[in-house]
């Protein structure tokens, strides 16, 4: 009866400190990798961001997913139609801030997309609200601004300490968006195609001309992909093609036989396998920089 005793009020100590624990990592749920890095910076600590598979802007949460949202004491989306799934979720909305509705004047409006399928996100369509709005690094400094004064409002955190973190974090990515500027200067001419339609707002931030097709990084296109391709180059006499991530080795090769030479661009939806957002988004514009001193 002791030892049965014992085990239970074991039991009972054990799911109290798993419990607190969980609700410590878990106050505060954000939608995306980048929402994720700019929200870990600002408080010093882990938030909740699921493990998912593909692209987070095509996610759809199971139950226990929901739950864990709805338990959250602050819920941070990107906005700009990012959260495909919210619309059948019910979620306490004193608690929810998009962070992206700061500047909700200035979204891009995508029409005429086609839908498609990649991975483990299904068919979808990128029609709509342009999402990635992250990649225009200015408007990250002010999503992470909205972090801040949402984690001050909600008491998550030292108002002090959240205020110098955000400062060192906005310093980042404005550093980010002068070099970006620098980096795009003189380069508007330069025809541009991309792999997926993820680049509007640095495309309009940053003056690039980009046209984009759908293709998979990891899929090798279809023989109308690249006669949709051949049609483009006509309009769009590019020499460099933008991927999302690194592509299929024979993908590369083909393009290189029709003059085009690859660079990866990585959107940072989701949690890179290696680095954080602020070392991607250096090797990205390195990805650019060698576009531009080719000329």
């Amino acid at each position: 009866m002791i030892k049965s005793q014992s085990k239970s009020s074991l039991l009972v100590i054990c799911l109290i400190f798993y419990g607190f624990v969980f609700a410590q990592n878990e106050r505060v749920f954000v939608s995306n990798y980048p929402l994720a890095y700019f929200t870990e910076r600002i408080l010093g600590k882990e938030v909740y961001f699921p493990e998912i598979e593909g692209d987070p802007a095509f996610w759809e949460p199971n139950q226990e997913d929901i739950a864990k949202i709805q338990a959250a004491d602050l819920i941070l989306l990107n906005g700009a139609s990012y959260e495909k799934w919210q619309t059948t979720v019910s979620l306490p909305l004193s608690k929810v801030v998009e962070t992206a509705d700061a500047f909700s004047d200035q979204f891009i409006v995508v029409e005429n997309e086609v839908t498609h399928s990649h991975g483990s996100s299904g068919e979808h369509s990128h029609a709509g609200t342009s999402f990635t709005t992250w990649l225009d690094f200015n408007q990250a400094s002010r999503q992470a601004e909205v972090i801040k004064d949402a984690l001050i409002e909600a008491n998550i955190g030292s108002e002090e300490a959240l205020t110098k973190q955000f400062n060192a974090l906005r310093d980042d990515l404005l550093s980010l968006d002068a070099r970006m500027v620098e980096l795009s200067k003189g380069h508007e001419d330069e025809p541009l195609i991309a792999s997926h339609p993820v680049y509007q707002y640095l495309a309009r931030r940053y003056n690039l001309n980009i046209k984009v097709v759908h293709w998979e990084p990891d899929v090798y296109p279809s023989d109308d992909l690249w006669v949709e391709l051949e049609r483009l180059l006509l309009d769009q006499p590019a020499k460099w093609f933008i991927w999302e991530s690194e592509p299929l080795a024979e993908s590369v090769k083909k393009l290189e036989s029709m003059g085009l030479k690859s660079v990866v661009f990585d959107p940072t939806g989701n949690r890179p396998t290696n680095g954080d957002f602020l070392t991607v988004m250096k090797s990205n514009l390195e990805s650019l920089r060698t576009i531009f001193e080719s000329r």
